[in-house]
């Protein structure tokens, strides 16, 4: 059972290199339905998250080995909401960048890479 969505692109969900875990872009598909349906920033940003942590858990880790994080949003003015989320789980601070994009896959609102030390 994957704890995320698998990726049906071609791309690797992560990849791991000596300590660290690379995974690649999370958006808010649910890996149970995979239905696409129209989110607010907030329950995007959440299903987000949790998939991040799907891939984690998979490797035995959690959003504190988390050291590096990259969110794209399609609208800067969504930020202000996603910072109030991330503070919820990022507890350990990593370090981040955040930019607008003009566009993101299946119409996401936001996406999410991390990077992960083990």
């Amino acid at each position: 059972m994957w704890n995320y969505p698998k990726a049906v692109w071609p791309y690797s969900p992560y990849i791991k290199s000596w300590n660290l875990l690379f995974c690649s872009w999370q958006i808010w598909i649910n890996p149970e339905s995979w239905k696409l349906v129209e989110w607010s920033i907030d329950e995007e940003t959440k299903q987000v998250i949790n998939n991040i942590k799907g891939v984690l858990s998979e490797n035995w880790l959690d959003l504190t080995n988390v050291i590096k994080t990259i969110i794209f949003l399609d609208d800067m003015n969504n930020f202000t909401k996603v910072n109030e989320i991330y503070w919820e789980y990022f507890i350990t601070k990593p370090a981040r960048s955040t930019v607008e994009v003009s566009k993101l896959p299946v119409w996401a609102k936001i996406e999410i890479e991390v990077i992960a030390a083990f």
